[in-house]
């Protein structure tokens, strides 16, 4: 089982673990906010199975029906994350103004507290483990699982001292209260998600950052060619596709053009392991003095 595959499996069992501790501490105290709290846990037990079936899928080769593989099936997961999360916050609101309209006093405040503390202090460091992992592996399921539970780690901060306020003051209406800005703050993290994962699937470029690399390598190390233009970029999980067009002297050999190829090739998947490379050489006449120029 690869690294991301045992890392999405992870994420199940820190959710169910997580659910079951957030909705003893709901079940305790009867608090709303605490509640809400719990049904985000159960999108996140969701949300982590729908990313590890993604990964799983975007893990299978490249066949005839799916020549280019099938990376892509990670932002279809985060894509889905992303509506879950939604769904989520609109069942966090509902629940909230019933409970404004008819605020109950909070019972065992302190060892429901305690206990969702404990759920909270666990989401967040499996969220840091997610995102630097997720980052590390070029995996949109992942990091967008723990973008999530990273919103949610902050919604609990915030349940928490909401909770202890209304078992304070007495002000029970505090409870459904903090629970609606739970479920505002929990639409506005799904959207997020959705629309960074939707950026993906519409084939966007890598980030300026990677395309200067890329520039740089193919500068640098296709000599013997006089330029490279037409370059285009796009990722799909783990993988980063690279195509351009290269222009050699038209007295060049087909194996000498071939070892340029190669050269460059070899350095861009140096630098980027996972790349896919196409490079369309082409004589000097084809040059559109632009792009790329080779040093």
């Amino acid at each position: 089982m690869s690294t991301t595959l045992k890392i999405a499996t992870g994420s199940i069992l820190v959710g169910l673990v997580v659910l079951a501790l957030k909705t003893f501490a709901w079940w305790v105290t009867g608090s709303v906010a605490l509640l809400s709290d719990a049904l985000e846990s159960i999108v996140n037990v969701a949300t982590a199975l729908a990313a590890l079936i993604a990964i799983k899928v975007a893990q299978r080769p490249a066949d005839p029906g799916h020549p280019y593989g099938h990376h892509k099936a990670e932002f279809f997961s985060a894509v889905l994350e992303g509506v879950l999360i939604i769904v989520a916050a609109l069942l966090i609101l509902s629940e909230a103004w019933a409970a404004f309209q008819d605020p109950q006093p909070i019972e065992a405040a302190g060892l429901g507290m305690t206990i969702n503390a404990g759920a909270g202090l666990l989401n967040a460091a499996w969220c840091w483990v997610l995102i630097r992992q997720g980052r590390r592996l070029r995996s949109p399921a992942l990091v967008a699982d723990g973008k999530h539970l990273l919103s949610d780690v902050i919604s609990s901060g915030g349940v928490l001292i909401g909770v202890g306020l209304a078992s304070a003051t007495g002000w029970a209406v505090l409870d459904p209260a903090l629970a609606m800005l739970v479920g505002v703050n929990i639409l506005w993290s799904g959207w997020k998600v959705m629309t960074s994962s939707l950026s993906g699937l519409m084939d966007e470029a890598v980030p300026e950052r990677t395309l200067s690399t890329i520039r740089e390598i193919i500068s640098d190390k296709a000599s013997g060619a006089l330029e490279a233009h037409d370059l285009r970029t796009r990722h799909a999980g783990a993988v980063t596709f690279i195509d351009f067009h290269l222009v050699v002297d038209g007295q060049t050999t087909v194996s000498d053009a071939h070892d340029i190829c190669d050269r460059v090739e070899a350095s861009l998947k140096a630098k980027l392991p996972d790349a896919q490379i196409t490079i369309h050489v082409e004589p000097e006449h084809k040059a559109k003095h632009s792009g790329v120029l080779v040093i």
